[in-house]
């Protein structure tokens, strides 16, 4: 018979194997897959607790792999600001006992990137807005995050719609995730929902996520992206109704 430690050890590998996959594949997708896996499986504020530090370590490889760091923290520092503030602001949420809102609210989370991801919604955000719409969008990613432990909505789009080019895209991505894990981090510190066992196993899940990773890379050229990103939307659609079919039965 298999002990509960060990069960709980190898869903937390496969988990992370699979959210790096997606990440090395797609630049992104690592905290969302592994909240919408582990989020049918423990309370969202512990699948947060253990998501820390391999969020962290690829997010920060992921930001400083080109040269831009500088003048894109310049540039979007309100939307940083308003990450961390609404992130502190809703900390409680996903740590409170009542996991059923927070299990809830995880699912809608995933079910909305879902659906933006599957319609292929994109949208343009002219020059003259950015400087009100930069903090504004980063307050309410910064909620989303601090009730549902996922940093995409509505970050992604936002980033998105500022016609980035691509490297420089996929650096501000890396700046959005590394912020939003660091303040998901102070705010469960906060609100005393980080216990010793989550970081044993936040930095035991650092080499499940490194090795997905290598593989999501080695596997990008030989699958279609158009096809990979088509399922990989469907997955998570799939997981976020479940979600929200387990919060109300």
């Amino acid at each position: 018979m298999i002990s509960p430690f060990v069960l709980r050890t190898g869903i937390i590998a496969a988990t992370f194997v699979v959210a790096g996959f997606v990440k090395g594949m797609t630049g992104m997708g690592l905290p969302t897959v592994a909240m919408g896996i582990l989020g049918t499986l423990m309370l969202p504020a512990q699948a947060a607790a253990v998501l820390l530090l391999p969020s962290f370590i690829t997010n920060v490889w992921q930001l400083f792999a080109g040269p831009g760091v500088r003048a894109l923290a310049k540039r979007l520092w309100p939307m940083m600001a308003g990450i961390v503030v609404g992130t502190l602001a809703a900390a409680s949420f996903i740590a409170g006992g009542g996991g059923v809102r927070a299990v809830a609210g995880l699912g809608v989370a995933l079910t909305l990137y879902a659906l933006a991801g599957l319609m292929a919604w994109r949208f343009s955000v002219p020059p003259r807005y950015e400087r009100w719409l930069s903090p504004a969008i980063g307050a309410v990613t910064g909620v989303v995050t601090g009730g549902t432990g996922v940093f995409v909505i509505p970050a992604v789009p936002y980033l998105q719609g500022l016609a980035l080019k691509k490297e420089d895209l996929v650096q501000a991505l890396g700046l959005s995730f590394t912020v939003s894990t660091i303040a998901l981090a102070i705010g469960l510190v906060s609100e005393n929902a980080f216990a010793i066992r989550d970081l044993r196993e936040s930095l035991f899940a650092v080499i499940p996520a490194l090795i997905g990773m290598f593989i999501g890379q080695r596997v990008r050229g030989r699958i279609s992206p158009e096809s990979f990103r088509r399922w990989f939307f469907i997955c998570l659609l799939a997981l976020g109704i479940q979600l929200i079919a387990r919060a109300f039965v």
